[in-house]
């Protein structure tokens, strides 16, 4: 059992739904995001998405990319990526963290060295956005067999022909792309929302955690009452790229945590 099986265990046997927050690694820097990532927890954060900087983030609305941008100026890396969660591993050994990203920077380090490292610094699934279920050879099943959750997204277009095949060899959870479109585009809406969960349901007994398009303690409630959990990343982006304190975005992120947490 991983963290992340381990922590939905914990919330279904407490009746709580999941909050996952997105943060990108290094943005702004590495010692404000580390201790950023180092308060969630204690803000109500019940899984970490660690955002792996890249120069093509297809899937990501410009605050993300921004973020990205701004963490790869700043000399981040896949290595001090790593580095930052063994850092966060010190002082706690039970919070999953989920590395998100792109292929690229994984294959130049190498398959096996990368999950190996990845393993040791205390990482527990992977989200790789563009990696199709086609080339699970790639990574997915050596991530498995290495002990790390492949978690997979599924979208409003991932119609009933093409659901089992993005379900398949995917664990940990699903991620649910609440929209068409990139992250930060639009609003999620539980109405919407809530009848997809259910479709995807009826094929997995996975838990599905809903993501993109949710901003406010209101909206975290309602989309996470349709469904195990919900996840924030670009609104708490966004309040970094504003210049707010560490203080001040676990602030903020600890009323959307208490949104999820009161459906």
């Amino acid at each position: 059992m991983t963290r992340i099986d381990a922590k939905f265990e914990d919330l279904r046997n407490a009746n709580k739904k999941a909050f996952v927050a997105y943060v990108m690694a290094g943005d702004p820097d590495f010692d404000t995001s580390l201790e950023v990532v180092k308060g969630l927890p204690a803000a109500g954060v019940d899984i970490i998405e660690l955002g792996l900087p890249f120069t093509d983030p297809m899937a990501d609305g410009p605050t993300i990319q921004l973020a990205g941008q701004r963490a790869l100026e700043g000399g981040m890396t896949l290595q001090r990526t790593l580095d930052m969660a063994a850092e966060f591993r010190k002082g706690d050994d039970t919070t999953p963290i989920v590395l998100m990203g792109y292929y690229n920077p994984i294959y130049n380090r190498g398959v096996e060295t990368f999950l190996k490292d990845a393993k040791e610094a205390g990482i527990d699934g992977l989200i790789v956005v563009d990696l199709p279920p086609e080339e699970d050879d790639e990574l997915c099943i050596p991530a498995q067999k290495a002990g790390l959750n492949f978690i997979r997204l599924a979208t409003p277009t991932t119609d009933d022909k093409r659901l089992p095949k993005v379900l398949t060899n995917t664990s940990g959870f699903v991620y649910y792309v609440s929209i068409t479109g990139i992250t930060g585009a639009a609003a999620a809406e539980a109405a919407d929302v809530g009848p997809e969960v259910k479709r995807i349901k009826s094929q997995t007994d996975l838990p599905i955690v809903v993501g993109f398009g949710i901003r406010t303690p209101e909206s975290s409630r309602e989309i996470a009452s349709v469904a195990d959990g919900c996840v924030v990343g670009s609104a708490i982006v966004g309040k970094l790229a504003d210049g707010e304190s560490p203080a001040q975005v676990l602030d903020f992120v600890k009323g959307l945590a208490d949104g999820a947490h009161s459906a």
